[in-house]
């Protein structure tokens, strides 16, 4: 495989993951409203869930090729629905006391990721645009998914990160905050759809 493949396909990787996406979004609004704590189980359920989405893309494209395309229209319109009832829960969440919150759950964060149509869009667009030209051995998409799963997960720390820098800023300014994270939620299902 040649070198500017590789390094198309890292650019690819960067690119995709560190741009805001449902993931993202919910990292960087759970870890505002909750705090680091409160929020590590929501933070391991998208890490893990994005694992298992990777490795069903893996599948996908080593074995059920003629299945995708109808799947994903499916899980199009579904990951919409999702995403537009977290952008609306987001915009008009209200800012709780500390003593009356309650976790965010591993399962939220889970499930997320199987109704999240850019990871399954990233993990199967990145391997048939560089990859399989090259190898379509099941070992090979392997490790290049899972080269994708730790950008993923990378990118999402990052996203955590900045929540928990900014977090006594958002609580003064949380209502408009929420109101940009929901508005970029519709922008992802507007590029999603169109």
């Amino acid at each position: 495989m040649p070198t500017y493949v590789i390094g198309s396909f890292l650019v690819y990787c960067v690119i995709n993951a560190f741009t805001p996406g449902p993931g993202n979004l919910l990292a960087l609004n759970t870890v505002t409203n909750y705090g680091w704590t409160k929020g590590r189980p929501l933070f391991i359920g998208i890490f893990s869930g994005y694992l298992a989405v990777q490795l069903i893309c893996c599948l996908i494209v080593y074995g059920i090729g003629t299945m995708a395309p109808g799947l994903m229209n499916i899980l199009k319109y579904v990951g919409a629905a999702y995403i537009l009832w977290l952008a609306v829960h987001i915009a008009f969440s209200k800012l709780e006391p500390e003593d009356t919150q309650s976790s965010a759950s591993f399962l939220k964060g889970f499930l997320l990721q199987f109704v999240n149509v850019k990871i399954y869009m990233f993990g199967i667009t990145a391997l048939t645009g560089y990859i399989t030209d090259y190898s379509t051995s099941f070992l090979i998409l392997l490790f290049f998914e899972l080269v994708i799963v730790a950008m993923g997960i990378l990118a999402t720390s990052c996203w955590i990160g900045l929540g928990v820098v900014i977090q006594r800023f958002y609580v003064r300014h949380f209502r408009v905050i929420n109101v940009i994270l929901a508005l970029t939620l519709l922008e992802c299902i507007y590029s999603m759809l169109v």
